[in-house]
């Protein structure tokens, strides 16, 4: 993951008295918005083929997305070593971005793997 410029993450004051706010560098900040979209878009396609191997139907399946999702933002985070201002603008970034947008990728291989598993 690219840091942002401000390596120690804090607000500096100026002379002035105002408060700097913290100034990221915009490739590095589209480029860690890309691993986590292409690490949510690869663990619902497995987290999908693994529900549906398990059979697991209805409700459980839905429930098993979110944990999933909960636990690739903790792994985000983790790989960040915590310190989410030195690579994000905010922790929203990490918990919601691509949350539900990976739905669909993880119901089309969630039924997909159910259906040749336990149907064929």
């Amino acid at each position: 993951m690219a840091v942002h410029d401000d390596v120690n993450g804090s607000i500096e004051k100026t002379s002035s008295g105002m408060d700097e706010l913290p100034t990221f560098n915009v490739e590095n900040l589209q480029s860690n918005l890309k691993v986590i979209y292409y690490s949510r878009t690869f663990l619902s396609i497995i987290g999908g083929a693994i529900a549906g191997i398990l059979g697991l139907t209805g409700l459980t399946g839905f429930i098993f997305y979110f944990v999933v999702m909960a636990i690739t933002s903790v792994a985000i985070a983790a790989k960040a070593r915590f310190s989410i201002h030195s690579y994000f603008d905010s922790w929203n970034r990490i918990i919601f971005d691509g949350f539900l947008g990976e739905l669909m990728s993880f119901v089309l291989f969630w039924t997909f793997a159910y259906d040749i598993v336990h149907i064929f």
